[in-house]
C-alpha cells in the first residue's frame, strides 16, 4: 500500500526544499521508487531533484491542453477517457530512484479546477505502484480549497521562522477540518530557523495545535545548490539542513500511519 504525503504551507517557507530532503532521505533509505509530484504552477522541484530536464518532456497542464486541442483527432476505438490516460503516462518522467510528474501551467484559457481533478484521478490509480508518493504542492490555501490534498495519510505544513507561517499552519489545518478532507495526521515543520529559538516562538508553535516534527536551521548550502542549479539530492550529509531533515524524515516516516 502506498503512503501519501503533501507538503503546504506559506510560499517562501521551502516547501520545495523540504519535499526534496525528504525524497533524498527515502532514496537512501531504500524506500524506492518514490513518486515525486510537482503540484505547483510554478514548478521548482525538477531542479531541487535534478532532473532538469523532465519540464521539457510535457506537464499535466500540457497534457491537459493537447486532449482539448486534439479531441476531435482521437484513434478509432479509443475513448476519450483512455486517450487522455495515455496523454498523462507520456509525461511521467521515470528515473532509476524518482518518478516525477509536473503540474504545469495551463496553456490557454482556463482555470486549474478541471486539471486538479484529473490530476488527483491519475495520482490515485499511479499512486498505488509507489510505496511513497510526495506532493510539493503550491502555496497557499487554494489547493485544498479545490480538493487538491485529498486523501492523503499525512499533511506536512511548513512554516519559516516567523508568525506569519505559523497562522498559516493553523489555518491550513483548520480549513482542512472545515472541509472535512481524508487527512490521516498532520505535522508541522519549522524551516530557516536561527540558532536560537525564542521561548514566545516555541509558544505560538504550541498554539497551532500541529504536532512538530523539528526545526530546520538555517543552512548556506541550500540557496547556494539553488544558485548553482545543484540537485539537493546531493547535498552533503554534514550539511545543517540534511542533519535535520534525517531525524525529521525518520520519524515522520516511522510514525504509525505515515
Amino acid at each position: 500500500m502506498s503512503r501519501v504525503v503533501a507538503i503546504t504551507g506559506k510560499g517562501g517557507t521551502g516547501k520545495t526544499t523540504i519535499s526534496s530532503l525528504l525524497i533524498r532521505y527515502l532514496v537512501r533509505s531504500g524506500k524506492r521508487p518514490v513518486l515525486a509530484v510537482d503540484a505547483d504552477p510554478d514548478s521548482n522541484l525538477p531542479e531541487a531533484l535534478g532532473m532538469n530536464g523532465a519540464k521539457d518532456l510535457g506537464t499535466i497542464g500540457g497534457a491537459r491542453q493537447e486532449f482539448f486541442d486534439s479531441k476531435g483527432d482521437i484513434p478509432p476505438g479509443m475513448t476519450k477517457e483512455a486517450c487522455l490516460e495515455l496523454k498523462l503516462n507520456q509525461v511521467l518522467v521515470e528515473s532509476k530512484d524518482i518518478d516525477l510528474l509536473v503540474m504545469g501551467r495551463p496553456e490557454g484559457a482556463g482555470c486549474y479546477c478541471y486539471i486538479n481533478n484529473v490530476l488527483r484521478n491519475h495520482l490515485e490509480v499511479l499512486g498505488k505502484n509507489y510505496p511513497y508518493v510526495i506532493i510539493d504542492n503550491e502555496a497557499g490555501l487554494e489547493h485544498l480549497s479545490r480538493r487538491t490534498a485529498q486523501d492523503i495519510d499525512c499533511l506536512v505544513v511548513v512554516s519559516d521562522y516567523s508568525l506569519n507561517g505559523l497562522r498559516a499552519a493553523t489555518r491550513i489545518k483548520e480549513l482542512a477540518a472545515e472541509m472535512n478532507l481524508s487527512i490521516g495526521s498532520y505535522f508541522l515543520i519549522i524551516n530557516n530557523t536561527p540558532d536560537t529559538v525564542s521561548p514566545q516562538f516555541a509558544d505560538e508553535v504550541e498554539k497551532t495545535g500541529v504536532p512538530l516534527l523539528g526545526f530546520v536551521p538555517q543552512d548556506s548550502l541550500v540557496p547556494e545548490y539553488d544558485i548553482e542549479r545543484k540537485s539537493l539530492m546531493d547535498i552533503p550529509e554534514s550539511s545543517p539542513a540534511s542533519v535535520a531533515l534525517e531525524q525529521i524524515a525518520h520519524n515522520l516516516f516511522n510514525h504509525k500511519g505515515t
